[in-house]
């Protein structure tokens, strides 16, 4: 995963300024993508908001229910209070009534318990400036019904029964009692209405979220089909692209085939007339040399014919015609013999390419080291004589025309040799490696003359030839065997320094495969 393209979702991570440059182009740019992204940030805006609200409701409604817990523990309070109260003037009266102790342990205990009663419901008012106020207003009135209750029991532990029983009569007590329920009353009040506050606000909520969750499920619903549509004409949009694409590609098919054809008819075309050329050049080329042997011989008759005359009468020769046999005649044979014998290997040279291109290629499994072994046998003794050694390092194999490569790799090596440097031991070494995607690379390496720079493609033309033209050759090796490589789908390459040596560089695919024509793919 590596490169890039133009849409992708960003990965984890603070976004990069490339990633924010291609959102901006896709906003700006009228697109069904701009258009459905669009669409979807509004209906993901909407259920984001209608999820908001519906938080904001459940939020709302907890603390409506925190508010009615709230206010059932005030009331809840406030009526132990009361009920106390009631349980401790009960205790009085049934004292007063009776003198028996118990009802004054009764009194005694509730008495004692109206303090933790009152603590309760001052912890539950706090929240309340009202509710507190009335719970104040409890304690005090509470305080003086204890006063009036004490008073009386007093008297009564005192036998003072009448002057208790009066200040029972004279309503003092019933009147705090009357008090301590209207209170309690106010405080139910004030509670209910509180409650009832929260449950409007909370059915008005409830009816807001409704309605936003409602609007957002059309809109949403709206949007969705929408971009159905949008993605359905975008799916036919791109099926017609897909029926346009594959009829042009079928007719490209053909016009490739039919280009193919003619590129092949021509290739062919031009290696008949090579052929011809080739062998039309050849055929006056052997009258000339059958000629120019006939020439030579005669030369030599006239020669030894006129050394005879020489030697029984010196005066009837001239000796611009002895000049003319014995020199003139032998230099220009010797010309024409010389230029002849070129031609007749350049003509060779074309007519063996021409019959390399028309060759049919038949791909084999090659182990490469064996086979690179065997060409640096036969090569032993010109290596000997040169003082020159030839490594063969282990070679990845491959799959690929036997006969081509062994032609190439003869000619490298044989060039390798050939071009060594007299001044140093010659060394020539043979690697062969495996690239990424099905690739292999050799390369043969020395240690000889080397090729100056300007020289590094020259040396794979025709007829080309760079450095001192001191070893035989027409430039014909290096232009064989790009032509070999090329037609093999491979490359070849060259590193080279003048006095330090060269490096041949061979690329080929792991497996060579053929079209039906034969050819490389």
């Amino acid at each position: 995963m590596n490169d890039a393209p133009a849409t992708r979702f960003p990965s984890l991570g603070r976004p990069s300024l490339p990633d924010l440059a291609a959102v901006r182009r896709l906003l700006r740019t009228p697109s069904l993508a701009r258009s459905v992204v669009i669409l979807l940030a509004g209906a993901l805006s909407l259920l984001l908001l209608a999820n908001f609200s519906t938080f904001v409701l459940i939020q709302r409604t907890a603390e409506i229910n925190a508010q009615v817990d709230a206010t059932w523990q005030v009331r809840r309070a406030a009526r132990s209070v009361l009920l106390n109260v009631e349980e401790a003037e009960t205790a009085q009266r049934g004292y007063l009534l009776t003198a028996q102790p118990g009802f004054l342990a009764a009194y005694e205990n509730a008495r004692a318990v109206n303090e933790p009663l009152f603590e309760d419901l001052e912890r539950t008012t706090e929240a309340s400036h009202e509710s507190r106020a009335s719970a104040d207003e409890l304690r005090r009135l509470t305080d003086a019904k204890f006063q009036e209750m004490s008073r009386t029991l007093g008297f009564a532990r005192q036998g003072r029964i009448g002057e208790a029983v009066s200040i029972v009569r004279a309503g003092r007590g019933q009147e705090i009692m009357a008090q301590l329920r209207a209170e309690l009353g106010r405080i139910d009040r004030l509670q209910g209405e509180a409650v009832e506050a929260e449950a409007a606000q909370s059915r008005l909520s409830a009816v807001v979220t409704i309605t936003v969750n409602f609007v957002a499920g059309v809109l949403i619903l709206i949007l969705g089909a929408i971009i159905v549509v949008l993605v359905r004409r975008y799916l036919a949009e791109i099926n017609d692209a897909r029926a346009t694409v594959a009829r042009i590609n079928a007719g490209l098919e053909d016009t490739v085939r039919s280009r193919t054809a003619a590129l092949t008819r021509a290739n062919e075309e031009v290696q008949r007339f090579a052929y011809i050329v080739s062998h039309d050049l050849r055929s006056p080329l052997v009258n000339v040399m059958g000629y120019t042997s006939e020439l030579e011989q005669a030369g030599k008759t006239l020669d030894l014919q006129m050394t005879k005359v020489e030697a029984g009468a010196p005066d009837l020769i001239d000796g611009d015609a002895v000049l003319a046999v014995r020199e003139d005649i032998p230099e220009a044979v010797g010309f024409i013999r010389a230029s002849t014998e070129k031609m007749d290997r350049l003509i060779n040279a074309i007519l063996k390419l021409s019959r390399e291109g028309r060759r049919n290629l038949t791909p084999e499994a090659l182990d490469m080291t064996a086979m690179v072994q065997r060409i640096a046998d036969s090569m032993h003794h010109q290596v000997t004589d040169v003082g020159a050694e030839i490594v063969v390092e282990p070679m990845a194999g491959m799959e690929n025309d036997r006969l081509s490569i062994e032609q190439i790799m003869g000619n490298l090596i044989d060039n390798a040799v050939k071009y060594l440097d007299p001044t140093r031991p010659g060394r020539i070494v043979v690697t062969g490696t495996e690239r990424a995607g099905g690739w292999v690379e050799y390369a043969v390496q020395d240690n000889g003359r080397g090729i100056a720079a300007r020289d590094h493609e020259r040396v794979f033309e025709l007829f080309r030839r760079a450095g001192r033209q001191d070893t035989k050759g027409e430039g014909l090796g290096l232009a064989f065997v790009r032509n070999s490589v090329r037609r093999l789908g491979g490359e070849i390459t060259v590193d080279s320094e003048l006095g330090k040596g060269s490096t041949f560089r061979l690329k080929f695919p792991k497996r060579l495969v053929l079209d039906e024509a034969g050819d490389t793919l």
